[in-house]
């Protein structure tokens, strides 16, 4: 909020050559004198010092902070955190805390001499004496302008509610498989273009399969599907898919990529996250159970708050949790609100595609989003206890939730019943020779012993005597674990990490002066960006008390049907996931500043389509799947067609050809394994594994190595979902092909082309140990029958039947490394393998 003058009412009436001096202040009824003399200092002393260190930035134009300290009435006004002084108590004034840098830090580039603030204490004790002691004028703001709240802004195209477009009638009606491709199709008539062809049956097959599942089709699975002439084919396809249970571990990973998931929590240390893992295998099962979008979000803001709490619900609450927590803040309350922005940036841009974060301290610069709105947000979350403390300890006691989850529920009843027995057996033992003890105690003795915790010491006294050496012993070690096993109970329930809350009532929520927490502006209460004219928050406390309702009212909001945003803004990234660009090519930034959509029509549809269909997912993976914009070719129909596509449209903005892309860094190592027999798709779920990184990797840490385990063969090749994300040490292959950034939402990844890619993927002791793996599996089936190699080799990796041009270079090839570089046979294939795991064809779709 900016604090100046729209009127000047009252000007400052100079008396030349009287000895006094007079100021019209706001009320006719107040007058400020000053002494000449009083001026004279001001003059002399203040001015100068004020024009040195102040008025770069507290003048004239666009001051910062809105204060300006060119005119007396200006500071008594003061300005984005109130009055500059108090002249009433002098020591709470912010102009004198901040020259003290008490709170705020003024000079910022250096503070001022001891000589220099008794001045400026002189100056406020005299009442601020100035020679300007009215703004003559107002001072215009200069520059740029952070947008308004208005009705022009609230007419932002994604601001707008979502209405169902009429779909467009076209003259190829037989290229339309579905309205999607009705609205693609208008918009490449009305450039002058045409689609291309329909891919062939072997490209589409490992488009498709990629894009649902992220591994490759079986050479079996494309044979089958070429060979099968029925017309609905490809439809049985896409259906059997989306049942595969590895569409969910596939898809997941594009959400785990928004909410910024990792399993451990940067800084010095980056200790893991608590059992985290669950959060992803709950991703994972809602994906392949097609939860409804409004209730995989609803669950992840306020699963402990909805009228059906269950061990999935508070799972989902783990969501926030994800981000970096720093166990030893040089200020932990900046580090609470760190915590807090963070939930807000994520929140706002993964659901609601508004980068609210860019208000915290200040009004946005680029959208219609004042400092309030952010603070309103925030105050959704304001409850949240923070992650931890400062102990990984204090993390189980705010963040560690206890819940009967049926997965293992068998194991742990076992283990509890296994732990009664053993304690009972050693507490039966104990008492028997207690008993024959007691025979022999007299006197106090026999009174002390019917104590429980007086029993040890007296049969220590006696051991020897009445009581053997070795059956003392045998009570002692039977004492001993006693109490390690009551001390150590095993859990009846498992343990998720989750949300916890402070209570039923939560503190106040100020807007943070500059943003800064030590200094609290106006107190305000939970609300919606005010650019979306939402309704206020309905907020009502659960009935546990353990928590205010606020985060289920933000989570009915989001996902109401009412809200511009969301349904937009999910439909944008299934296409994005789908195509490689969303229809809106900024899918994190739906406000001002953000792209304009290729296809505006189209994306209100599918939004549209999208809540109409019930949030589904998989509705909207057939529904564009099926289209003909989907199943067009990398190419058009010949050069001519290519070369003016590429003239009118060369980003193909309109669709006129699919867009070729490289496979994503986890899809690549899946596919390393998969294509040599080795991928373990069998076990899913569960705790993270931990593939080998080379020493000299591991030694780039702070502690090398720490928290870094060691998995069995059989875990290691598991699919690269499974993974365990550690924010400071990336698995190579990972980290080369451009895997998420975790620690802030990361909404499409980049496709960089650098030289560790072709390093890794020839030299790194990964590739060449699959490598040999391969050869030897291709040794095993089929010998030494060196064309039969080459074909069994590239049937795996490029999932179709090699021509026998193809074939006969792979000869060449291994014949050249024998004759020219000396190599055995086994060699050979070795390396020709390892060639064939760096083809182009096998790295990027169509």
């Amino acid at each position: 909020m900016w604090f100046r003058r729209d009127v000047v009412t009252w000007i400052l009436m100079v008396l030349a050559g009287a000895p006094s001096f007079a100021l019209a202040a706001e009320s006719e009824e107040t007058t400020v004198k000053f002494s000449a003399e009083e001026l004279q200092f001001y003059t002399d002393s203040i001015e100068p010092l004020l024009k040195e260190h102040c008025y770069k930035c507290h003048s004239t134009g666009k001051v910062k902070g809105g204060l300006r300290l060119t005119a007396r009435e200006s500071i008594l006004q003061g300005g984005e955190s109130g009055a500059a002084v108090d002249l009433a108590d002098i020591d709470a004034s912010l102009l004198m805390q901040a020259v003290n840098y008490d709170g705020y830090e003024m000079p910022p580039d250096g503070k001022l001499s001891e000589d220099q603030i008794a001045l400026l204490r002189s100056w406020v004790e005299q009442g601020l004496p100035m020679t300007t002691l009215v703004e003559t004028a107002p001072a215009e703001e200069e520059g740029f302008h952070s947008p308004q709240v208005n009705e022009e802004t609230r007419n932002h195209w994604s601001f707008r509610p979502v209405v169902r477009p009429d779909v467009p009638v076209v003259n190829e009606e037989a290229w339309v498989a579905n309205p999607i491709d009705a609205f693609i199709l208008a918009g490449l008539a009305d450039a002058g273009l045409a689609p291309a062809p329909t891919a062939d049956r072997e490209k589409l097959i490992r488009r498709v399969t990629y894009d649902l599942t992220g591994l490759p089709p079986s050479p079996e699975e494309v044979a089958a599907f070429i060979a099968d002439e029925s017309p609905d084919a490809y439809e049985h396809l896409i259906d059997r898919l989306l049942e595969s249970p590895h569409y969910g571990e596939h898809w997941a990973r594009y959400w785990l990529d928004l909410v910024r998931y990792a399993e451990s929590n940067s800084y010095e240390r980056d200790n893991p996250k608590p059992y985290v893992w669950r959060y992803r295998d709950y991703v994972i099962r809602s994906f392949n159970d097609d939860k409804p979008y409004d209730q995989f979000l609803k669950e992840q803001l306020a699963g402990d708050e909805l009228d059906e709490v269950t061990p999935d619900s508070l799972i989902a609450t783990g969501y926030y949790r994800l981000g970096l927590w720093d166990d030893e803040p040089a200020d932990p309350l900046l580090a609470f609100y760190d915590g807090l922005d963070d939930i807000a940036a994520t929140t706002s841009q993964a659901m609601l595609g508004l980068r609210l974060n860019c208000a915290r301290c200040h009004e946005h610069k680029l959208d219609p989003i004042p400092q309030e709105d952010y603070y309103r947000f925030i105050s959704f979350f304001r409850n949240i206890r923070h992650y931890g403390v400062r102990a990984d300890a204090t993390v189980f006691e705010a963040s560690i939730r206890d819940v009967d989850l049926p997965e293992g529920r068998e194991e742990r009843v076992k283990d509890v019943a296994d732990w009664e027995k053993q304690l009972a057996e050693i507490k039966t033992t104990m008492a028997g020779i207690e008993t024959e003890a007691a025979q022999h105690l007299v006197g106090g003795e026999k009174d002390d012993f019917q104590d429980q915790s007086s029993r040890f010491d007296i049969l220590k006294r006696h051991a020897g005597e009445f009581i053997g050496q070795e059956q003392f012993d045998t009570y002692k070690n039977l004492r001993a674990l006693r109490e390690k096993l009551e001390k150590n109970p095993p859990g009846r329930h498992a343990k998720v990490l989750s949300i916890k809350e402070q209570g039923a009532e939560a503190p106040p929520t100020h807007v943070l002066v500059r943003g800064n927490p030590h200094i609290e502006g106006e107190e305000i209460s939970p609300g919606f960006p005010s650019v979306l004219s939402p309704p206020e928050p309905a907020i009502h406390p659960p009935a546990h008390g353990d928590s205010t309702g606020r985060r289920r009212a933000l989570a009915e909001w989001i996902v109401s049907p009412q809200n511009p945003l969301t349904a937009r803004v999910m439909v944008n990234r299934i296409w994005q996931w789908h195509f490689g660009r969303g229809l809106v090519r900024s899918p994190n930034d739906f406000g001002l500043s953000g792209d304009m959509p290729t296809h505006p029509e189209l994306l209100d549809w599918l939004a549209a389509e999208f809540v109409d269909r019930g949030w589904s997912l998989k509705t909207m993976h057939r529904l564009i799947l099926m289209s003909n914009t989907y199943r067009m070719a990398s190419t058009a129909v010949d050069q001519t067609a290519e070369e003016h596509g590429h003239a009118i449209d060369p980003t193909n903005d309109l669709l006129w050809k699919f867009d070729m892309r490289r496979l994503r860094a986890e899809e690549i190592r899946d596919s390393i394994l998969a294509a040599i027999g080795t991928l373990n798709l069998e076990k899913m779920f569960g705790p993270s594994i931990y593939p080998v990184i080379p020493e000299e990797v591991l030694a780039g840490q702070s502690r090398p190595g720490e928290n870094w385990g060691k998995s069995s063969d059989e875990d290691i090749r598991r699919r690269s979902i499974y993974i365990h994300s550690k924010r400071s040490l990336a698995v190579p292959i990972l980290a080369a092909f451009d895997v998420a950034n975790t620690e802030f939402t990361c909404p499409a990844r980049f496709a960089t082309t650098q030289p560790t890619q072709a390093l890794g993927l020839l030299n790194s002791t990964f590739i060449n140990e699959q490598a040999e793996t391969f050869a030897q599996t291709i040794r095993e089936q089929v010998g030494d029958d060196r064309p039969a190699q080459i074909r069994m080799a590239l049937q795996r990796v490029l999932q179709r039947e090699p021509n026998e041009v193809e074939i006969q270079r792979g000869v060449d090839l291994m014949t050249s490394l024998e004759e020219e570089h000396g190599m055995s046979p086994d060699e050979a294939l070795r390396y020709f393998c390892l060639t064939a795991l760096n083809l182009n064809e096998f790295l990027y779709l169509d």
